[in-house]
């Protein structure tokens, strides 16, 4: 800290709202608008450690009462300034929106020099605006002779008001100012020890006393405290070293009441309390301060504002009679009695839910509500068709129990957001349960009372959340809940989703009747088998397929691309993702029924261009030694509470000390094949994998549905010297091995009409074995639609004839060699479509099912109907069966 410091007749003005630097603080700020930037960069940065800058205090001109003498104009005499008026639009105050940066200002005829210990700028992301932090030091006091402004800032002529050496040294020699020194010195010597005790530090600050002038620390303790804009302004105003001496010695002793004050309240709690109350300290430290400010009043009790709050509930007079006798048993008991705590937390829980309490539904307007859906979801014509039925109902019935709808589909094709859209649409509050992986009855119903640590059922917890009665509440995984023996929760769910018992739901720690007849509940799920009979007997089943290589690149383009590079703060400026390349990541790198793994690796992309964005990023700082900032208890390192200069943008020039647009790129990064297997790796499928692996006899395409949608499965065929034994492999169900035994004995049992075998063959595994392996064969596989695809696969070995490559297959096949139906159809043929297949053989039966495939799908493929196993191999075969005219089928 320097003692005398000479100062030019012309500073640069930082103007500080409603804050005041005295000599000796420190304060740090932020500066980002265009005016208090340039400042800083012409006055302090290229300056380094001789740039000096003013703070000047300023108040709005709203504000009548005034402390100390406002600046009055003057004439600008340098070259290139102009004047200013007392009342100034000002657009560099602390925190000034834009309409008051509009208001006049008053400025304070005095301020303080300061210098920067600290300067560092960088600029921010993804805007590019320019930023300095700057840790500041008061100096001394001037005063403003004339203001006026230089470009987009303010200077001031000043007058230099600190004390010279020989002041000092009579005022010294003066017994007053000698005995308010020593009257200071010892306040704060006692405000030190004081804090020193309650803080355990050391005695760093006392040394302070003993080595910095008597008319600095005044400053420095001061500027310590938290008071008022007109306290500061008048220590500013004390340039007579007696004056500044009382006024700090005043507020230094007030500090020190205060602490005493506290000290006293808590001397007096700690002699009422007994050991057996050691445990209500805090309590009893309440109400000793209620004591010292004469407020003894009950109604700030807790009981009563608990009462208070049970009243204002709404409860039904039955549920309010038994919420009073329990409140009457509340207050009898002592806080210390052990089911003190669980009655009062009931008691809230009462209180806090909304009996009453309703969403205020908006007039549904179905145009509205479409077009919401269609911009938030593309394709699933079918499912908001439903949708808007249902809201239609809604609007003409408001109170119409409709149905509980049911999202089936894999995962990733928007089963949520649909209920998100459903909330919205009908302007109510939306919650989710996950009800994945739930096996506790208690979940769903709640806990009871007896037990310790008991709370109720996630269905009540969610409604005290929401704060309203009639929420959309979607009920996610519903299809994944277990049951063991602390009970079954779908079992518990039939009373939620009957709209003839969920008006009086009794959840087991409320222990009273709550209506859920006002929630819509909307259920997700997998797969609709595992859900219970009763349970889905209660919902109404939607399915969701997958979507087709088309859609996902719809929606990649109209929403993926667009949230994913807002996720990783990106626009299309820095980053491009071409249609071209968004086909070959559906193609090749990702083959579902949902669009979450191409979401992902979108996102990969985007990761690596933010990297490529944020290496431009750069941060500039002057290295100044202020390691004895933090050598004093007084001094926050943190930011001074109203020392934040908001600012606009500034244009920035091109010279040596101006910082470019960091986030300035030349051309954004366009993907490329070249990058898709830099970022993502090579591909992880192969268009050409079908015609690969079915090159061999003896392997046949199936398809088959599983939880996230429909998959192409390879069957193979292989025999060897063996007992005539069959060997099964990959992970295989009991079903689907009956269905290989089947298939085996049909080929047996037709050898010799399909020529697989001359008539005096009686057995075809004479001396052989066959081995069946279904590959992937860590996933458990079952079903009974691999039927016809085995009998292809064997027929295929026998005959030693390939399968045609372009052709997938699915049914189930009788002893007798009848193809039965199959569920998964739309799936299915989905997977192949996804696979690139362009022929499908399907049983006859499924004909119906089509109608749910899309047109543009079955327009690409070519799809096969067959009613006996025989029409199977006269399609699966290239050129049909030519053994067919030998056969006498």
């Amino acid at each position: 800290m320097a003692e005398f410091v000479e100062l030019p007749n012309r500073l640069a003005i930082l103007p500080f709202r409603n804050k005041v630097l005295l000599p000796g603080a420190i304060i740090r700020i932020r500066c980002t608008s265009q005016t208090s930037v340039k400042l800083v960069e012409q006055e302090l940065w290229q300056r380094e450690e001789k740039g000096l800058i003013g703070i000047l205090p300023v108040r709005d001109a709203a504000e009548i009462a005034s402390v100390g003498p406002t600046l009055s104009p003057g004439v600008g005499t340098d070259s290139g300034e102009r004047s200013s008026k007392i009342q100034v639009a000002s657009s560099d105050s602390h925190k000034m929106d834009r309409k008051s940066q509009q208001e006049a200002i008053h400025w304070h005829r005095r301020g303080v020099a300061a210098r920067a210990l600290h300067l560092s700028r960088g600029v921010e992301k993804p805007s590019g605006r320019v930023t300095y932090i700057v840790v500041l030091e008061g100096l001394c006091r001037f005063s403003v002779q004339e203001l006026n402004t230089r470009g987009t800032y303010y200077t001031a002529r000043i007058s230099p008001l600190d004390t010279t050496k020989l002041e000092i040294e009579q005022a010294e020699q003066d017994p007053e100012f000698i005995a308010l020194s020593r009257q200071f010195k010892a306040t704060a010597m006692e405000l030190i020890s004081i804090l020193e005790q309650k803080q355990k530090t050391g005695g760093r600050t006392k040394v302070l006393l003993e080595t910095v002038p008597v008319h600095k620390l005044a400053d420095i303790f001061v500027a310590s405290f938290e008071i008022s804009f007109e306290e500061q302004l008048s220590m500013l105003d004390s340039v007579d070293l007696k004056t500044r001496l009382s006024k700090a010695t005043d507020l230094v002793d007030r500090h020190l009441q205060s602490i005493r004050v506290a000290e006293k309240i808590t001397q007096k709690v700690e002699g009422q309390l007994s050991k057996s109350q050691k445990e209500f300290l805090l309590r009893q430290q309440m109400r000793a301060i209620k004591e010292e400010l004469g407020d003894n009043d009950d109604d700030d009790d807790d009981v009563a504002a608990l009462e208070r709050k049970m009243q204002s509930a709404g409860m039904p007079p039955n549920i309010w009679k038994h919420a009073l006798r329990e409140l009457r048993r509340l207050k009898k008991m002592q806080p210390q009695q052990p089911g003190y705590n669980s009655s009062r937390v009931y008691l809230e829980l009462l209180a806090d839910l909304p009996w009453q309490n309703v969403s205020e539904e908006q007039e549904l307007d179905l145009r509205a509500a479409k077009e919401r859906l269609d911009s938030d979801h593309y394709g699933l014509i079918k499912v908001k068709q439903r949708i808007i039925e249902y809201l239609a109902v809604r609007k003409l019935k408001p109170d119409a129990r409709g149905p509980v709808l049911c999202f089936v589909g894999p995962p990733g094709v928007g089963k949520t957001s649909l209920a998100s859209s459903i909330a919205a649409a009908l302007g109510r509050k939306f919650i989710r349960i996950s009800l994945g992986g739930v096996k506790d009855e208690a979940d769903i119903r709640g806990h009871r009372r007896t037990y310790i640590g008991s709370m109720p059922g996630r269905l009540i917890e969610g409604l005290k959340r929401v704060a309203v009665s009639n929420p959309v509440m979607l009920l996610d995984e519903i299809d994944k809940t277990g049951s063991d023996v602390r009970g079954d929760p779908a079992s518990a769910l039939l009373e939620v989703l009957d709209p003839e018992q969920n008006k009086t739901f009794n959840d087991h720690y409320l222990n009273v009747p709550f209506d859920l007849s006002k929630v819509v509940f909307v259920a997700t799920a997998n797969r609709a088998q595992p859900i219970p009979p009763p349970l889905l007997d209660r919902m109404e089943v939607i399915e969701l397929p997958g979507y087709t290589p088309e859609e996902k690149l719809r929606i990649a383009m109209r929403h993926l691309i667009p949230r994913v590079l807002d996720q990783h703060g990106l626009s299309s400026e820095f980053l491009q993702i071409p249609e071209a390349m968004v086909k070959h990541v559906i193609r090749r790198y990702t083959r579902e029924a949902g669009v979450r793994n191409l979401e992902r690796n979108l996102a990969a992309l985007a990761r690596a261009a933010a990297v490529r964005v944020a290496e431009q990023d750069h941060s500039v700082s002057i290295n100044k030694d202020i390691h004895h900032l933090a050598s004093s208890p007084i001094i926050d390192g943190g930011f001074v509470e109203g020392a934040e200069v908001e600012m606009e943008v500034i244009p920035i020039g091109v010279n040596k000390n101006d910082i470019s647009n960091a986030f300035k790129v030349t051309s954004p990064l366009v993907v490329d094949e070249a990058m898709l297997e830099k970022v993502l790796g090579p591909p992880r499928f192969d268009d050409g994998e079908t015609a690969e692996r079915v090159a061999t006899p003896g392997v046949s395409v199936g398809l088959v549905w599983t939880a996230f949608g429909g998959e192409v499965q390879f069957v193979e065929a292989t025999t060897m010297v063996g007992k005539g034994e069959l060997h099964l492999t990959g992970q295989l169900g009991d079903v689907i091995k009956e269905s290989a035994q089947i298939a085996l004995t049909w080929v047996r049992a037709r050898a010799a009409d399909l020529k697989l075998a001359s008539a005096s063959e009686t057995n075809l595994l004479e001396s052989r074995d066959v081995h069946i392996h279904f590959p992937a064969g860590a996933v458990p596989k079952d079903g009974p639609s691999a039927g016809v695809t085995l009998v292809t696969s064997l027929v295929s070995l026998f005959s030693q004839k390939r399968v045609r490559a372009d052709t997938a297959m699915t049914g189930e096949m009788t002893l007798r060699g009848l193809v039965l139906p199959v569920g998964g159809i739309k799936d299915k043929v989905l997977a192949a479509h996804r696979y690139g297949l362009k022929r499908v053989i399907l049983p006859e039966r499924n004909l119906k099912d089509l109608v749910e495939v899309p047109s543009a799908v079955l327009d690409s493929l070519e799809i096969l109907l067959a009613k006996r196993m025989e029409d199977v191999l006269e399609q699966a075969f290239e050129g049909g069966c030519p053994w067919r005219q030998h056969s006498k089928l």
